[in-house]
C-alpha cells in the first residue's frame, strides 16, 4: 500500500466511512460469463459440478478476478459445493486477485456456518491476507463479527499479527469499531485469549489510549480488568 492509499484509508476511518467489504463477490454479469464449474459452484448444482470435475476440469481454475470455484461457492454460501470441491482437491488456501482466501471471505461475510465448515475441512485461520497484509481475525474484529472472532481464535489464528497499517485485531476492534456490543465482544474474546494489549499503533498509541480517546468507556473497562500477563 502506498502513502496515498494509507491517507485515503485513515481519512475514511476518521470520517467513519472505511470500507467494510473489500472483497468483490461475483456480479450477475460475471456469473453469466462463468465456466460450467464456477457456475455450478455459485448455484450449488452438484450434478453439473460433478460432471465438470469428472471431465477433467481443474477444481482450482480461475475466473477473471482470480477466484476459484471454492471462492465462488464461499461467497454464495453453497456449503455442499464446498464439500464437493474439497473432495476433488480444491486448494482451501488459494488467494484470489485481492489476496483473499475462502476463510477470510466467510469471516467478512459473518458467515459462521461456512467458516466452521472450511475450518473443519482443514482450511487455515493463520494466513496473511489482503492488500493490508492482515488476517481473517483482523478483518472480523474490524467488522464486529464476534462469533467469527471466537471461531478463528479457537482455530489458532495469530492473536497479535500486525498488518501494514500497524494495527492488530485488538486495535482494529477499537479504531474501526463503533464501541457497541459486538465490537466489545470481539475485544473481550481477544483479551480472554491472551492478546497483547501493549502493542501500539504507528503513532505509539496503545489500545487503552485509543479506547479512551474515542470515549469507549466499556472497552476501557475491558482493558482495565484484563489479566496481567
Amino acid at each position: 500500500m502506498n502513502a496515498l492509499q494509507r491517507l485515503v484509508l485513515f481519512t475514511a476511518v476518521t470520517l467513519g466511512t472505511a470500507p467494510a467489504h473489500p472483497q468483490v463477490p461475483p456480479s450477475l454479469a460475471e456469473v453469466a460469463q462463468f465456466s460450467a464449474l464456477h457456475a455450478a459452484a455459485h448455484h450449488g448444482d452438484s450434478r453439473v459440478l460433478a460432471s465438470a470435475l469428472a471431465s477433467g476440469t481443474s477444481p482450482n481454475g480461475r475466473d477473471s478476478r482470480g477466484r476459484t470455484a471454492l471462492h465462488v461457492a464461499t461467497f454464495a454460501r453453497q456449503r455442499d459445493a464446498i464439500r464437493q470441491l474439497e473432495k476433488a482437491g480444491a486448494d482451501l488456501g488459494a488467494f484470489e486477485n485481492d489476496r483473499y482466501d475462502a476463510v477470510t471471505i466467510a469471516a467478512v461475510a459473518d458467515d459462521e456456518e461456512t467458516l466452521a465448515l472450511l475450518l473443519s475441512l482443514g482450511a487455515s485461520a493463520k494466513l496473511v491476507t489482503s492488500r493490508y497484509d492482515g488476517t481473517a481475525l483482523i478483518a472480523a474484529a474490524h467488522l464486529g463479527h464476534d462469533g467469527v472472532v471466537r471461531q478463528l481464535i479457537n482455530a489458532g489464528a495469530p492473536l497479535d499479527h500486525v498488518n501494514n497499517l500497524h494495527w492488530t485485531a485488538v486495535i482494529e476492534a477499537i479504531v474501526l469499531g463503533d464501541g457497541g456490543p459486538r465490537h466489545r465482544a470481539c475485544l473481550r474474546a481477544l483479551v480472554d485469549a491472551g492478546a497483547n494489549l501493549e502493542l501500539a499503533d504507528r503513532s505509539g498509541q496503545t489500545p487503552m489510549q485509543l479506547a479512551r480517546g474515542r470515549g469507549y468507556a466499556a472497552m476501557v473497562r475491558i482493558l482495565e480488568t484484563a489479566p496481567k500477563r
